[in-house]
């Protein structure tokens, strides 16, 4: 999994490309992370991004979780497969996907 980070003032934008599993999950929670200081607005952009397990779901929540505290999270261009496993899970209730 590669993930792109673009900073823009107050704005993230963390493009995901490849599968969210259980060994590329802690990478992605340590950029969040690791960069999300001052941030008001994070997007993921999961355009390239045709799976995630459930320890990808906990990342978003966990990011979820922290942009409560400091602004808004956005999740764009989710698959359909994706996408399903945010319904299933309830998760599309709580996140903001686009």
């Amino acid at each position: 999994m590669d993930i792109i980070k673009e900073a823009n003032g107050k704005d993230l934008l963390i493009k995901i490309c490849g599968r969210l599993d259980t060994n590329s999950a802690p990478q992605l929670e340590q950029a969040v992370f690791e960069n999300t200081q001052g941030v008001e607005n994070l997007t993921f952009d999961l355009k390239e991004m045709p799976y995630t397990s459930s320890a990808g779901l906990r990342v978003f929540l966990k990011a979820q979780k922290l942009m409560n505290k400091q602004g808004d999270m956005h999740v764009i261009n989710a698959c359909d497969d994706v996408m399903e496993v945010f319904e299933i899970t309830g998760f599309s209730d709580i996140i903001n996907i686009e």
